[in-house]
């Protein structure tokens, strides 16, 4: 991980990865990557969990 400097410009990027069916609706998996305008490496990279109930 790189570290973010104070007044960065900063990118964040998502990605779906997985759906699954659990009682009463669904769980939903996400990626999402921030970056840092000039590093070479991500700032963060997190997994990301939601649930959703009809």
């Amino acid at each position: 991980m790189a570290p973010v400097p104070v007044g960065a410009k900063l990118r964040a990027g998502a990605k779906l990865m997985n759906v699954e069916p659990v009682t009463g609706g669904v769980q939903v998996t996400i990626e999402v990557t921030f970056e840092c305008e000039g590093a070479s490496k991500p700032s963060c990279v997190a997994e990301v969990i939601f649930r959703y109930y009809a």
